[in-house]
C-alpha cells in the first residue's frame, strides 16, 4: 500500500526538522537554518548552486560551495532531504522522523517533486537485491512524468477542439 503525502506548507517541514534535531541532540547552526529555509520556500527541488546563490544573495557576499555541501550532507545524513540523483537536486523529505524508502515522483514540466512511501515497493526492492546478494542501505526510486496539476492541464489542452478558421 502506498501513502502519498500532500505537499506541506513551507512552515511545517522546517519545524519538523527542528524538532527532530532537538530530539536527536543535533545542532541546527545558523547556516543550516538558512539552507533549511531556502529549501522549504522552493516550489521545486533545488541544486546546490541554486542554494549557494540564494545564500550569497542573503548574505550579500559570496558563500563558499563547501559550506553548502556540508549543510546538505548534514540534512541527507539525518534523513531530512532527498537527493534527486537524476537532477542533482535536493528536496525536502515528506516523512521526517522515521526511516523509510521513498518513491520520488518528479514532474518534468513544473519541476515539483512528491514523495510516496510504499511498503510493497520497499519489500520488492529488498527481495530483488537480496536475490542478487546485494545489501542495500538506502532505496530511493525516481519516477519522471507529470504531476497531477500538469497532467490535468495537458489533458485539458488535448481535449480542446479548435474551431476551423474561415
Amino acid at each position: 500500500m502506498s501513502t502519498a503525502k500532500p505537499p506541506k506548507p513551507a512552515s511545517a517541514w522546517p519545524s519538523q526538522v527542528e524538532r527532530a534535531c532537538a530530539a536527536k541532540g543535533l545542532e541546527l547552526t545558523p547556516l543550516r537554518r538558512q539552507v533549511l529555509a531556502i529549501i522549504a520556500k522552493a516550489p521545486a527541488p533545488l541544486g546546490a548552486y541554486a542554494i549557494l546563490e540564494a545564500l550569497s544573495r542573503g548574505a550579500q557576499k559570496p558563500v563558499a560551495p563547501p559550506t553548502v555541501y556540508r549543510a546538505l550532507e548534514f540534512f541527507l545524513d539525518n534523513g531530512f532531504v532527498h537527493r534527486i540523483e537524476s537532477r542533482n537536486a535536493y528536496a525536502a523529505c515528506a516523512h521526517v522522523g522515521h526511516a523509510h524508502h521513498g518513491i520520488l515522483m518528479i514532474c518534468g514540466q513544473c519541476g515539483r517533486s512528491d514523495e510516496v512511501e510504499s511498503a510493497a515497493m520497499a519489500g520488492l526492492l529488498r527481495e530483488v537485491s537480496s536475490s542478487a546478494g546485494f545489501v542495500s542501505d538506502s532505496q530511493v526510486v525516481e519516477l519522471q512524468g507529470l504531476c497531477r496539476g500538469c497532467a490535468g492541464a495537458a489533458s485539458g489542452r488535448r481535449g480542446q477542439v479548435s474551431s476551423p478558421r474561415h
